[in-house]
């Protein structure tokens, strides 16, 4: 293994440990979209940017880009991550793949690439805050809905507010827009998040699709009484549909082959010990990778939903549905970059992602493709993340091959 690559593993991991102190939480990481540690962040992400010969910008979405600058000015290479979390995240999901791309920027930093290459720290993937995933990378992608900027958060702050408070512009999102003409491709490297790699003893894997996500904010509704005082029978208790339909969930789930189901938040209102609930808003979170599988699910569980709440005298709403259809890594992105694992260790694992990523929305412009770094106990969205540094450097390796490989073939293409 190259040394110059283990030695820049080392700093990616430091850098992951310094960034995994930008919290909103003490004794936790929780960075969410556009507050106050996302700026400091920033401020670190552009210092290490410019170290390795970036030239960094905070575009209007948020986003905290470098580019290492080629000799010609009409393509771009882009590769790179998130840097939000959830709440009580790890130090590795997202911000590894940032960093290694900023790795392996400072690996070329002496080659004369014959296209630009963008290193992207989009600035939110993971929805927490408005309840929305992906925008930054939609911005990038020139999918971002203006109608979003009037959503709130839990502080009732709009998007707008939000942007204009962190010194965007949220009326010039159009100039985070990449154009597909100028984007030769987009490579995200990420923790697993998984069991596989581990399981087959292998460090790295090559990513064939990213599953397809449904998200819903759903309610029942029915009528809050005192808990002392009215009688069990003819309740109409909003939490008990929800409970029904919770185990709905995860029966259906386990009864059609691949499909992932999650209720991951709930909301019970008003929430009082000795008060029926009225009301109960939750979320679900349906994957598959067969988009028509998914849908399947959808509409049987939205059905397990109304019947739930008929069952208790409450009514079942659909508030908010969004989502994501099934990508596929681009093929030729794909065998290349499976040719430079070759080269660097074993033959690589292919492998779907079930998380959603940032390449869901960029895999629908511009060609795509996914590394994924070995996951010690596949454990994420929790402080136990892990990664080994042998496996940061080799994809470190691998990552400057592709490029250099990139590189040649299209200053061959452009010289026929």
């Amino acid at each position: 293994m190259d040394s110059r690559a283990t030695t820049l593993a080392q700093s990616v991991l430091a850098r992951c440990d310094e960034l995994g102190q930008c919290s909103s939480e003490p004794g936790r990481i929780t960075r969410l979209y556009l507050d106050e540690p996302m700026r400091a962040v920033h401020v670190r992400l552009s210092e290490w940017m410019h170290q390795a010969g970036l030239s960094p910008h905070v575009d209007n979405a948020g986003n905290c880009i470098g580019r290492l600058r080629g000799h010609r000015e009409e393509k771009v290479l882009l590769i790179g991550s998130h840097l939000d979390s959830v709440p009580g995240a790890g130090r590795y999901d997202g911000v590894l793949g940032v960093l290694i791309a900023v790795a392996v920027s400072e690996l070329l930093a002496d080659h004369q690439l014959p296209f630009h290459l963008d290193v992207i720290g989009f600035s939110e993937e993971e929805g927490v805050r408005f309840k929305m995933p992906y925008l930054g990378s939609a911005a990038v992608a020139g999918r971002f809905d203006p109608a979003w900027l009037l959503r709130e958060d839990e502080q009732r702050i709009t998007m707008r507010d939000a942007m204009s408070s962190f010194g965007l512009s949220p009326d010039d999102l159009d100039s985070c827009r990449y154009h597909t003409d100028q984007v030769i491709g987009y490579i995200e490297p990420h923790l697993e998040q998984g069991p596989v790699l581990e399981r087959s003893g292998q460090p790295l894997g090559v990513v064939t699709g990213i599953v397809g996500q449904s998200r819903l904010q759903l309610a029942f509704r029915g009528e809050a009484g005192h808990a002392g005082t009215a009688p069990m029978a003819g309740r109409r208790d909003a939490l008990v549909a929800a409970s029904a339909f919770i185990q709905e969930v995860r029966n259906t789930a386990l009864n059609i082959d691949g499909l992932k189901a999650t209720v991951g938040s709930m909301r019970v209102h008003p929430n009082t010990p000795n008060v029926i609930p009225g009301s109960v808003e939750l979320t679900l979170d349906i994957r598959h990778l067969a988009d028509d599988v998914r849908n399947h699910g959808v509409e049987t569980l939205v059905a397990a939903g109304h019947r739930s709440a008929e069952a208790e005298g409450c009514t079942f709403e659909v508030l908010e549905e969004t989502s994501q259809h099934s990508v596929n890594a681009d093929a030729q992105l794909m065998s290349m970059l499976t040719d430079a694992v070759n080269e660097c260790c074993a033959g690589p694992v292919l492998l779907e992602s079930g998380a959603g990523h940032d390449a869901v929305i960029m895999g629908q412009h511009f060609p795509m493709a996914m590394l994924f770094l070995r996951h010690p106990g596949g454990v994420s969205h929790h402080p136990d993340e892990r990664v080994e540094l042998d496996d940061v450097a080799v994809a470190i390796e691998v990552l400057g091959r592709y490029v250099l490989r990139l590189a040649e073939q299209f200053t061959h293409q452009q010289s026929v």
